[in-house]
């Protein structure tokens, strides 16, 4: 991005910062009061605030100029924070005039101002002050007519001519009326770009939504908005603001539970409006998805960067901090109950900022365990984030114990945290079988059943978990006071964390236990039939006679040859051939057996001519250290591979045995 777009997309959300926070001052803005605080003053006979409706519309005149602001393209926005700054300068230049006639009448001097010292000090002074300030005009407006902005250089020009100072007072009023005329001139000749302006939007706003719809014409307007980053810079802003504002009227220092409350209260202040409630989402949300960044970083490196996952952005923990701000009424508390109530908000957040990083480190984890990766630093990170998230949960679970007395509510919050300890522990203890496996010189016999019980194992702790806390709940309401908000959550919690968890385990449990029946039920190919054929495994793409380990090959009903234990991998996801995709039924031994004279369907028989391999199979099989020969080369069943229409996919496959 070149520094020019850097600097527009910067002005683009810089500019349209106030109009938010004028939005935020008008909605605390209370009209009645206000006037009624105004009425106990001295400024009661002040004509401006004896008019309580021209205030009121002044409120209305206040919005429509926020959304203004808000909704107005850069460049005209840009030209009119140029001619607000102009117009301060005009007021800045005049205060310096009328600061000079002051000093001047309470010297008395007359006479030339060089004579004396210090009326020569003073008239260089607010000169000097005067030429900036034209110039700094005519900059502004890019002109070169600089004595456009040079009516308030009179009174500094009468006092060099020895003009008389009662003289001098009347041309210093006579230079702030022109100014103002000058004003009013450029206002009256511009008073139609704003209708212009809208009719131009309006045009344009009726074609997009002619054309495109209602939702492309939302979309288009957030990306040119920024909405999320906007909200965020003006949510930060107040908070810094507030913590100014604190630190700047304390002498003393603060002590650490103090600065811990000093930070909830002010969150708590500056979420108190819709609009400043949406900053703290999105500036939520900014930090879930910085902290979720960092932990990819921390993994993967900048290879993390490269496939973006759309459902790691920090979107969920807003979400959750918005529906939960909504549903307890978060603005409209007290200042002190607000806090409180934000603690444990913030505590649901980084809960489930928890659970997101879990989901990035559990396949990279598992992923770096099962390969054959020797680098010491990527399992250091790998090992030691995964131990942060086990032990930092349980911390926080800890703490806010602590603090809060015991109850359905605080029951559920701390659940995710030890839900989310349990996870970890089990995706370390599966890492370390791996590992165990790594180092061991032959494979672990069995092993997708011991991964299958350790999953199972911490499994069954969290369907426990959800079971300790639906049985708190309904003690709760049966001997504690009921309330429908309390049922409606045992129900929910009861089918998603209970029900629909035994039913998900019983039927994985079904599936495991079917497939070891189905595999014990085929019979199982002899030597003689395997040395005969001479193939691999259509599965694992290793030979039958080489490989000892992979247990003893059994054929299916529809004749094809598989490794028990790739077959029962394979069962564990769908009851089909993997290659001619008919139904494996459980039935005796002495059905489907083939004939040891006939060729299976997927082996050609030891001797006939076969077709020769392709590049890309022998690559494969040179992966799995399989070495092929002139003389000794697979069936047909490798080529039958490339036309398999398989319905599970790889990533599926390799995962069934967790």
């Amino acid at each position: 991005m070149a520094v020019k777009d850097r600097v527009e997309a910067v002005l683009n959300v810089g500019l349209r910062v106030p109009s938010i926070m004028l939005l935020d001052v008008l909605y605390r803005w209370d009209v009645s009061s206000f006037f009624q605080k105004i009425q106990r003053s001295s400024l009661s006979n002040n004509p401006l605030f004896q008019y309580k409706y021209l205030a009121l519309y002044l409120h209305y005149v206040g919005y429509i100029l926020s959304l203004v602001l808000l909704t107005l393209p850069r460049q005209h926005l840009v030209k009119l924070y140029l001619y607000v700054l102009t117009a301060l300068l005009l007021f800045a230049g005049h205060q310096v005039s009328r600061d000079y006639v002051r000093s001047e009448l309470e010297s008395g001097y007359e006479g030339p101002v060089y004579l004396e010292p210090l009326s020569m000090n003073r008239f260089t002074t607010a000169l000097i002050g005067q030429l900036v300030v034209c110039t700094l005009c005519s900059c502004v407006m890019q002109t070169k007519r600089i004595w456009l902005f040079s009516a308030h250089l009179l009174p500094l020009v009468a006092r060099l001519c020895l003009v008389p100072l009662e003289s001098i007072v009347f041309i210093n009023k006579f230079s702030t009326i022109f100014t103002g005329l000058e004003v009013i001139y450029f206002l009256a000749s511009n008073l139609l770009v704003p209708y212009n302006l809208a009719k131009t939007a309006y045009r344009e706003l009726a074609q997009v939504v002619e054309v495109y719809g209602l939702l492309a014409l939302g979309m288009s307007l957030w990306n040119q908005l920024v909405l999320p980053v906007l909200f965020m810079c003006f949510w930060l802003l107040l908070f810094a603001l507030q913590i100014y504002s604190y630190f700047s009227t304390r002498d003393q220092p603060t002590s650490r539970e103090r600065l811990l409350f000093l930070f909830l209260t002010s969150i708590a202040e500056c979420c108190s409006t819709p609009y400043s409630l949406l900053g703290l989402v999105f500036t939520v949300s900014f930090i879930a998805l910085g902290v979720l960044t960092l932990c990819k970083f921390y993994l993967q490196g900048y290879r993390a960067f490269m496939n973006d996952n759309t459902m790691h952005r920090g979107m969920t923990e807003g979400i959750t901090l918005l529906i939960l701000a909504v549903q307890t009424g978060l603005i409209e508390l007290q200042v002190i109950h607000r806090a409180f109530l934000l603690s444990i908000i913030l505590f649901i957040v980084v809960a489930s900022i928890l659970q997101s990083m879990l989901e990035i480190a559990d396949p990279i984890v598992l992923a770096l365990g099962a390969s054959r990766d020797k680098s010491l630093w990527k399992h250091f990170r790998a090992v030691s984030l995964c131990l942060f998230l086990l032990i930092f949960p349980a911390y926080m679970a800890y703490m806010i114990c602590q603090f809060f007395h015991m109850d359905f509510w605080l029951l559920i919050i701390i659940s995710s945290s030890i839900l989310t300890s349990l996870q970890v522990l089990g995706t370390l203890l599966i890492y370390i079988l791996f590992m165990v496996e790594e180092f061991r010189k032959a494979p672990v016999e069995n092993m997708d059943e011991v991964i299958y019980c350790v999953n199972g194992t911490y499994r069954l702790l969290e369907f426990l978990v959800a079971v300790c806390v639906v049985c708190y709940g309904v003690s709760e309401t049966v001997f504690g006071e009921w309330s429908v908000m309390g049922s409606t959550i045992i129900l929910v919690h009861s089918y998603y964390n209970v029900w629909l968890r035994a039913q998900l385990g019983w039927q994985s449990f079904l599936l495991r236990r079917d497939a070891v029946n189905k595999i014990k039920s085929l019979p199982t190919a002899s030597n003689t039939q395997l040395e005969q054929y001479n193939d691999i495994c259509a599965i694992c793409y290793q030979w039958f006679k080489k490989c000892d380990d992979m247990n003893n090959a059994v054929i299916t009903p529809c004749s094809h040859f598989f490794h028990a234990g790739c077959l029962k991998k394979w069962l564990y996801v769908q009851e089909t051939c993997p290659l001619c995709h008919s139904q494996l039924k459980s039935q005796s031994t002495a059905t489907g057996v083939p004939n040891q004279d006939t060729p299976a369907a997927n082996q050609n028989p030891a001797g006939q001519e076969e077709a020769p391999l392709n590049k890309e199979q022998k690559d494969d099989r040179k992966e799995d250290g399989t070495e092929l020969s002139e003389e000794t080369s697979p069936s047909s069943s490798g080529s039958s591979l490339g036309t398999v229409d398989l319905n599970v996919s790889h990533e599926e496959f390799d995962s069934c045995q967790q």
